[in-house]
């Protein structure tokens, strides 16, 4: 017989037979018509099945019956263009026990043909315990000596079997190479001290590296993140109070104590990318129970982490929401209400003034009414803008027009909100010919001034500059106020932020971070520069030669 460094016949066999006896993932062979061809020990065990009562019977007997239908023609449209893929992509997916209890399974298909007969691979993992704790992976339970021992026991008939003839032995060889290569999983076992002696097609792709690359001359600790093996070696001190220098004991040592999880690594691909997969490592064992090899298989969950952090930033867009109904909610009560008293009770008033001689109380109560109306209007408006921002609805307009009438018309607009013997003094620098959103802008002047109105006292004056020179515009709007504390301006744009020493000055908190918004969306900066009781100055630059 030739000799060579690769697996021999029997060698392959042995742990083609040792990878479909010891693995700890559910293997199901099914042909054409949907009959089962072969069922793993683990298959057995977790649907409570005995090979009898399941080998020649229909897949259905593992389906909840509500999926018969859709099933039979997901099955057929399988076969006519088969590939190895996950199953049911973006979908909960659901077996049933001999007894009639479901469970939640992550399934993964790929196929082969043999004899001219073309059969399903199908990998079946129980994940009803990751779905209770969505963070933790499975644990095997505690009955996973009996376990072991049973495997081992099926292995010893299974090869006692296989020695009835060597024709069948072959044939046994043959179909389990075409389940390993066509296994849709990666799948790599080593000998007892490490050395990787079977590493499968699936493996070989994914991971970029040939067979002979791999096989005989390095071990699985090449193939992995060396964060991994660190966190690893943290784990097993931590729980064992063991430190383990070798890589490759650090990953099987849980193994060689007969405890196999599911746990997540990275692995590294020959070109430096790596991916998430999901790997089980299990020892090989002899009938006389010592370890000759490990093996393991490994499921790329890329798609899935993608899936999981899709969800996650998605709760975390709930919960903002969410927080910001609440918010709302409670803010719009507080708010809502000054105003709305007020009309009530002015109505009420104007009704009881019925003769001429009271028409200026009339005329007050209606002041007082549309005042308060205007208020709510304000607050709605607010809102409005903030539910665009957040939406991504706001658009930047840009148009041409002249900076220093629009800015003069704004302040006789306002000029009606003005405390008793206010004053507003604006100034502009530079040229008066802007390219910018007018609507926002205008949205954003109207805001600072009106502003300045509210916390500022009376026979105060309020100060708006504007300068447009080389491609920078900067807009200033100066009171001499109350002034913001150094603490509170840290959190002046943040949504329904109110100063601690707002009191009972009416306002939503919203004004300031519109502000930003409008000023961030048109390639704008907000700067605070304020005293407490010395007043307070907002300056927003636009650099406007981005904008053409």
């Amino acid at each position: 017989m030739q000799q060579h460094d690769s697996i021999t016949g029997n060698e392959s066999s042995n742990h083609f037979e040792a990878i479909f006896n010891y693995a700890t993932t559910g293997i199901i062979i099914v042909n054409f018509k949907g009959i089962i061809t072969a069922a793993n020990p683990f298959a057995l065990k977790e649907f409570d099945y005995t090979e009898d009562q399941l080998i020649g019977h229909s897949i259905n007997l593992l389906i909840p019956s509500r999926y018969h239908t859709t099933h039979k023609v997901y099955h057929h449209v399988y076969f006519k263009n088969p590939k190895s893929r996950p199953m049911g992509i973006g979908q909960e997916l659901f077996a049933v026990k001999r007894d009639g209890t479901e469970f939640p399974a992550e399934i993964s298909l790929s196929y082969f043909h043999y004899k001219k007969e073309q059969f399903v691979i199908t990998f079946i993992n129980n994940i009803s315990v990751r779905k209770k704790a969505e963070v933790e992976i499975i644990k095997l339970n505690n009955e996973l000596e009996a376990k072991v021992a049973h495997r081992t026991k099926d292995l010893k008939n299974a090869l006692q079997q296989l020695e009835i003839s060597k024709s069948k032995l072959e044939e046994v060889l043959l179909y389990q190479k075409a389940l390993i290569d066509n296994a849709g999983a990666l799948i790599i076992a080593t000998d007892e001290k490490g050395i990787i002696k079977l590493f499968n097609p699936e493996a070989a792709l994914a991971l970029e590296y040939n067979e002979e690359e791999i096989v005989g001359k390095t071990t699985p600790v090449l193939l992995h993140d060396k964060n991994d093996i660190i966190r690893k070696r943290k784990e097993l001190f931590n729980e064992f109070g063991i430190t383990i220098t070798d890589g490759f004991q650090v990953l099987v040592e849980k193994s060689r104590r007969n405890t196999h999880e599911e746990e997540q690594y990275t692995y590294i691909k020959k070109n430096g990318a790596s991916f998430p997969v999901s790997l089980t490592i299990t020892a090989i064992r002899d009938s006389s129970g010592t370890i000759s090899g490990f093996m393991g298989i490994a499921i790329d969950i890329s798609e899935r982490k993608k899936a999981e952090s899709n969800l996650q930033k998605a709760l975390e867009k709930e919960k903002e929401l969410g927080e910001l109904k609440s918010r709302f909610v409670s803010m719009a009560s507080h708010e809502f209400r000054t105003p709305l008293s007020t009309v009530l009770s002015s109505a009420y008033l104007i009704e009881k003034y019925a003769t001429a001689e009271e028409q200026p109380k009339r005329e007050k109560h209606l002041q007082r009414i549309i005042s308060s109306v205007n208020m709510l209007t304000d607050i709605l408006n607010d809102f409005l803008s903030l539910g665009k921002i957040e939406e991504g609805k706001i658009q930047v307009r840009l148009s041409e027009f002249n900076i220093s009438d629009q800015v003069t018309a704004i302040t006789e607009e306002i000029k009606s909100i003005l405390k008793k013997e206010q004053e507003i003094r604006y100034q502009h620098k530079g040229n008066t010919t802007m390219l910018l959103d007018l609507s926002l802008l205008k949205h954003i002047i109207l805001n600072l001034v009106s502003n300045a109105i509210k916390f500022s006292p009376e026979n105060s004056l309020i100060e708006i500059k504007t300068i447009n020179t080389n491609g920078c515009f900067t807009l200033s709007v100066k009171d001499h106020g109350m002034g913001i504390s150094r603490e509170d301006q840290q959190h002046l744009m943040e949504r329904f932020f109110r100063g601690a020493n707002a009191g009972n000055i009416q306002g939503t908190g919203l004004g300031l971070h519109i502000v930003s918004k409008y000023a961030e969306l048109m390639n704008g900066t907000v700067e605070c520069k304020s005293e407490l009781e010395q007043g307070t100055e907002f300056i927003i630059t636009f650099n406007t030669q981005t904008l053409v």
